[in-house]
């Protein structure tokens, strides 16, 4: 079982304290002009995280959303922490049309291809698949996604990042990837639980197996961020507290640290010793550090 990072596989015990969704690049039509595409921004950034006590970063941009993957080796060397990427396909609003009618008929390929043998001609292997819900709902879009992700994860056992819309649709998504497409509960990742804090849906959730992923601060749903803590106590008092993971997800330039927003050191920073103080600090260094190291290593076929 090896994690797949932008420089090759590595042991789960080699990763250290991660950030399990994060983005160091990101372009998409429903954020004009708020792009993550600098370089030298991200490189401070990940100096930024590493200097907090950071080591590893997982990038949840997929296909077609400038992730940048030629860059994320050079980046990952010349800040000594480990970067995981993703192939997959977002919600389609934030792709371009073009890009998903040419993807019809081959996306569990591409996926494939993208984890296997590497992204382009860039050498990076992607050591995840990430998809997206709608809110509330799974349009005909998320479903040909995620029936795409399943294939692929069928074929190569990679885990599957969920893009849950303001934290809505978790159980339609585990009906349908664990339940209609046989994914095992271990392998799917559901993200933005925070900004949906329902407490009944996320035990039924974790009791499918499956990962829960608290990644914020948010502007946009900041009314949500002063109950997550009491949340994942609560999941963890309810016996999942071996199901969580936490991220960041910077997903616009002003969101950075470096550009005067909360940014990756957040997590470490301000997020770290608030839920230490609700979980304790040992339940809190494992969510940090044991949690990626299990569900990002794979068995890779």
């Amino acid at each position: 079982m090896v994690i797949r990072t932008v420089l090759g596989d590595i042991s789960p015990q080699e990763l250290g304290v991660c950030d399990a969704h994060d983005h160091l690049f990101l372009r998409s039509r429903q954020l004009p002009g708020r792009e993550l595409d600098d370089v030298a921004a991200a490189r401070a950034e990940l100096e930024a995280f590493r200097a907090a006590g950071g080591a590893a970063v997982v990038q949840w941009t997929p296909h077609g959303m400038g992730r940048r993957a030629a860059d994320l080796a050079a980046l990952s060397r010349a800040t000594g922490v480990h970067l995981v990427c993703a192939t997959g396909l977002h919600q389609a609003a934030h792709v371009a049309p073009e890009l998903t009618a040419g993807l019809r008929g081959r996306l569990a390929e591409v996926f494939v291809t993208e984890l296997t043998e590497g992204i382009g001609t860039t050498g990076v292997r992607a050591g995840l698949i990430k998809v997206a819900g709608g809110f509330h709902t799974l349009d005909a879009h998320a479903r040909w996604t995620m029936a795409a992700a399943a294939e692929a994860h069928h074929a190569t056992g990679a885990p599957i990042a969920v893009h849950l819309e303001l934290g809505t649709g978790a159980l339609d998504v585990l009906d349908l990837l664990c339940g209609a497409l046989d994914v095992p509960g271990d392998r799917v990742i559901l993200g933005h639980l925070n900004r949906s804090p329902d407490a009944v849906t996320q035990r039924q959730a974790a009791a499918s197996g499956c990962w829960l992923a608290f990644d914020g601060p948010s502007r946009t749903h900041h009314a949500t961020d002063w109950q997550m803590p009491a949340g994942v106590r609560a999941l963890a008092e309810a016996g999942f507290g071996d199901r969580l993971l936490l991220g960041g997800d910077t997903v616009t330039a002003g969101a950075r640290s470096v550009d005067g927003g909360p940014g990756m050191p957040y997590l470490l920073r301000r997020l770290r010793p608030r839920l230490a103080a609700e979980l304790g600090p040992e339940l809190v260094d494992r969510i940090l550090t044991d949690h990626p190291g299990r569900v990002f290593s794979v068995d890779w076929a």
